[in-house]
């Protein structure tokens, strides 16, 4: 149980920062032409451009990730200490809020890429997929296993009981 959660830490830690990371760069989008090259992330700079409905929908999930991502190591650090939490309800909140950040940056990452993937190309100009974006898919999958890993913790972990008490 404690090497789970203490991978589960790791894990979710690691998601945590990589979230905030792909979230307050723009790295995320890359364009080459022939004289000059220019990058773009989630909160254009602009005080004119409209900004399009993916990036709106992006920008939330991923807020909304990075919030579930902190509860869930919140509740994992918070289970190492069994003077402050019941012993059993931290990793099992943890999981919970780690799989729901999971899947919130899945669907931020998902819309972004089929947005960006349908775009057409322009002849001269060289687009690709940057290192916030890649940093962002690499955050959903940490999260999904400091939810299992959470899980694994939440399942090996003593059973309150009557003997407990």
């Amino acid at each position: 149980m404690e090497l789970c959660r203490s991978l589960a830490l790791l894990g979710g830690s690691l998601g945590l920062m990589f979230c905030l990371i792909a979230l307050s760069t723009d790295f995320w989008f890359e364009a080459v032409g022939p004289t000059h090259s220019a990058h773009s992330g989630l909160w254009p700079t602009g005080h004119g451009d409209i900004i399009s409905g993916y990036i709106h929908v992006t920008q939330t999930f991923s807020i909304m990730a990075v919030l579930w991502a902190l509860v869930s190591v919140s509740f994992l650090v918070l289970s190492c200490f069994p003077s402050l939490f019941p012993p059993g309800h931290g990793p099992l909140v943890s999981t919970t809020a780690a799989f729901a950040a999971a899947i919130s940056m899945v669907v931020a990452m998902a819309v972004y890429t089929s947005e960006r993937w349908d775009q057409p190309p322009h002849p001269q100009i060289q687009t690709f997929f940057s290192w916030s974006f890649y940093l962002g898919w690499v955050s959903a999958i940490l999260l999904l296993c400091t939810g299992a890993l959470s899980l694994g913790a939440h399942c090996g972990g003593p059973r309150p009981g009557y003997e407990t008490l």
